[in-house]
């Protein structure tokens, strides 16, 4: 079997990481990788929001209301719990970026034409991490539906749409 085929079918979702950074070569890599996806026309959609600590902060409130709201709607009765796991994931991975994709509101075809490239542009940074020992989990939790989320960001929701958060850091374990 091929590397590249080894690494497709071996790549898995890992949820908990080391305290351990990255190194930025490794990063950049993986943003490479991501910008040579394939796309329709050469539109190159995407775009890739390295959250730092700072800005994970500032999210905490947007977490925690959004935790508070989803506990609440399963009725559970460890709301603090739940809600301390969602601020958890946010803050405690040690790569954090959100994705976006253009949007097209005028144009439907070219708008999932780009958001089907854009997916193949954090996949392929997936894949990148993977092949380097990093592990990942792509989540697309209410948290890329809210308008907090859009304006902590500094992201204009009219002109692009978050697809999804990556976490990436070296594996604590596997989970399958």
């Amino acid at each position: 079997m091929s590397k590249v085929q080894t690494n497709l079918t071996s790549r898995r979702t890992v949820y908990k990481f080391k305290e351990q950074n990255i190194p930025d070569d490794i990063i950049a890599e993986a943003l490479e990788a991501a910008s040579n996806a394939p796309c329709h026309k050469h539109t190159h959609p995407w775009r890739f929001y390295s959250i730092g600590n700072s800005t994970r902060k500032s999210l905490i409130p947007c977490i925690t209301r959004l935790a508070r709201i989803k506990s609440e709607k399963k009725k559970s009765n460890n709301v603090d719990s739940d809600i301390q796991r969602a601020v958890s994931k946010i803050i405690s991975a040690p790569v954090l970026f959100a994705i976006t994709s253009k949007k097209s509101p005028d144009d439907d075809f070219r708008e999932k034409e780009d958001y089907a490239a854009s997916v193949c542009a954090l996949h392929n940074m997936v894949l990148s991490f993977w092949d380097n020992g990093i592990g990942s989990l792509w989540s697309t939790g209410s948290i890329t539906r809210d308008h907090e989320t859009y304006r902590i960001l500094g992201i204009n929701p009219d002109e692009q749409e978050i697809i999804g958060f990556v976490r990436a850091g070296y594996p604590l374990r596997f989970q399958v």
